[in-house]
């Protein structure tokens, strides 16, 4: 079903599903285990705008930290299950929010029986995850190789042991590192399936071809109205993937407010050293992430106030100076070694 008609479902205090707003996710490459390290890389994720976050549990010393970790934190914690359904069941006797299996992989029906009554006893959903990297070899032999139709097959049929288990708090994610793949597969899924669907494009690569890529796949489903939580997959920093995300969002008009960065290209006409004063501005606008606010930063007068005058404050650079300008009207000139200063100093007056 398409996002305004899945089924809600509560992850600790946020909700999904329903029509209601997408939430950003990621995960802590953090080892779990270790509860400083990992509360302050979800502290991080939680100043960049992420709403729910992901631990993976591979042991019961991860399984008890979840406790720990949950008093440090303030958005909803998801285990990370793989093959040993007793740490799905220590995850959520810790205080998980949900929990993320692949029931085929858990151990057997009895075994998934006993996670289900756990999340059942608890009210816990489970997100059946399935990747197209571990598709069964019966799905990939059927259909002549790993395609959409296999990865969807294989999806439901989780759903529905789970469902036989006697449970329907659920939310589904399939997931494939081939773009169009991704995109085929959450199309033909999405009208044979009532529950949430996490978006993502899995092992999407580093910060530069993870997001060209992510942008293209979760863009695209989004557009096509599927899709009620994302995660941009990045090899890097978590952090990263949060403000991809929320830039995907907000490039759809599914996100409003924040801080929007436009900046030119740069050309010969550039007479500053622009490309670097566009990543301390950005760096410098984090503490203003929560506000409404278009800031341009341009290479030159050409391109300044009057091609950029939709922002709500910007600078266009000239011959080692600056042009502060508001709504394409030009305020202030300074050096170019003052630009950054006299930029900030004029958004505190708008934010503050």
């Amino acid at each position: 079903m398409y996002r305004d008609e899945t089924r809600v479902i509560h992850i600790g205090d946020r909700v999904i599903g329903g029509g209601n707003p997408i939430l950003i996710q990621s995960m802590t490459n953090t080892k779990t285990a270790d509860v400083d390290a990992t509360v302050a890389q979800i502290r991080r994720l939680e100043d960049a705008g992420c709403d729910i976050v992901r631990c993976t549990v591979p042991d019961s010393e991860a399984a008890a930290a979840i406790g720990e970790i949950k008093k440090q934190i303030h958005i909803p914690l998801v285990a990370d299950i793989h093959f040993d359904y007793r740490m799905a069941i220590e995850a959520m006797e810790h205080g998980a929010d949900k929990i993320r299996i692949n029931p085929g992989n858990i151990g057997g029906e009895d075994r998934l029986v006993k996670v289900v009554q756990e999340a059942k006893s608890r009210e816990i959903p489970i997100r059946v995850g399935v990747n197209s990297g571990s598709l069964e070899k019966e799905l990939v032999d059927r259909y002549g190789g790993v395609t959409a139709e296999g990865i969807v097959e294989s999806a439901l049929d989780k759903v529905h042991m789970i469902e036989n288990a006697g449970y329907d708090n659920i939310v589904v994610s399939i997931k494939s590192s081939d773009v169009m793949m991704a995109v085929a597969a959450h199309k033909k899924l999405a009208p044979q399936c009532r529950y949430p669907l996490h978006v993502g494009i899995t092992e999407a690569g580093s910060v530069v071809s993870g997001n060209l890529k992510s942008g293209v796949g979760i863009g695209i489903i989004l557009y096509e109205g599927i899709g009620d939580t994302i995660r941009v997959s990045l090899t890097g920093d978590p952090v990263e993937e949060v403000k991809s995300a929320r830039m995907i969002l907000k490039s759809l008009g599914l996100r409003t407010g924040g801080i929007e960065v436009v900046s030119c290209p740069t050309c010969g006409r550039t007479n500053i050293d622009l490309i670097p004063l566009v990543g301390r501005v950005e760096k410098m606008l984090e503490k203003y992430r929560d506000s409404n606010l278009k800031v341009a930063v341009m290479g030159c007068a050409v391109n300044g106030p009057g091609e950029a005058k939709e922002a709500d404050i910007g600078v266009a650079g000239g011959n080692g100076e600056g042009l502060i300008f508001r709504k394409g009207e030009i305020i202030k000139k300074v050096k170019e070694e003052e630009i950054l200063g006299a930029l900030e100093d004029e958004i505190a007056k708008i934010v503050l």
